[in-house]
């Protein structure tokens, strides 16, 4: 692997989850370790049908803009396109990195992982 950035946010996943027992950290970890080409990109459209109004949902690649975000959610995901950012801003979501999951949501309890 060479890209750095990846490598921190997949070791701060695992270290994460091994201090907090959180198992949803070590899967999200294991889900961006894989190859490049077998990482996820989910739409809008997914994670608006897969949550409700409250839940996080953690995303182990990149969100994309298709689909519309029918209630806002925080979103926290490895990568974003520059369109999804924007309709999840529209909606009254927020969106984070998967480090900003950690370090702002250390109890969070509502996370739903959706690949």
């Amino acid at each position: 692997m060479t890209n750095p950035d990846l490598e921190k946010t997949i070791k701060e996943l695992k270290v994460a989850g091994r201090k907090s027992g959180r198992a949803y950290l070590g899967v999200l970890s294991e889900e961006l370790d894989k190859a490049k080409r077998s990482r996820v990109a989910v739409n809008l459209s997914t994670i608006s049908r897969n949550t409700e109004e409250g839940d996080i949902a953690a995303v182990p690649g990149k969100v994309l803009a298709s689909g519309v975000l029918a209630h806002p959610i925080m979103i926290a995901a490895y990568d974003y396109s520059d369109a999804a950012l924007e309709k999840i801003k529209a909606a009254g979501g927020e969106a984070k990195t998967l480090s900003q999951l950690i370090a702002d949501e250390p109890e969070a309890v509502r996370v739903k992982i959706i690949k």
